[in-house]
């Protein structure tokens, strides 16, 4: 092989990989697409799967913008959604909530009285 068979042979690769990467991104996008009806979302299909290139490019150029706006959608709503995990995974107790806890614990004898002083330093900290 020489120099521009290999050449080509990437470039070729290259434009198989980016194609196949769009069709996911379609097959996504008609998945997470509420507003459309499940019989639209079967014709797409059907089309991408006997028709493949056409659709794509006329799924890009007729529903982009949409893909874009429902892309970016999803993204801030699970930004949100981790953010509020997080949220509630750190807990968002104040120091006298956590000391009151501890002593709760204490008095339940569930911890001895070095870890409710380790978890009162921890409060204070």
């Amino acid at each position: 092989m020489n120099f521009f068979e290999v050449l080509w042979s990437i470039v070729a690769v290259f434009f198989v990989f980016a194609y196949l990467m769009l069709l996911f991104q379609i097959f996504v996008d008609l998945f997470r697409d509420d507003s459309t009806n499940g019989w639209v979302k079967a014709v797409w299909i059907f089309f991408l799967l006997f028709v493949p290139y056409i659709t794509a490019l006329v799924y890009v150029i007729a529903r982009g913008r949409g893909m874009a706006s429902r892309s970016a959608r999803r993204a801030s709503e699970s930004q949100e959604q981790a953010d509020a995990y997080i949220r509630r995974a750190a807990g968002s107790q104040s120091a006298a909530e956590q000391i009151s806890s501890a002593k709760s614990l204490l008095d339940e004898g569930l911890i001895t009285n070095d870890e409710f002083g380790r978890l009162k330093a921890k409060a204070l900290a």
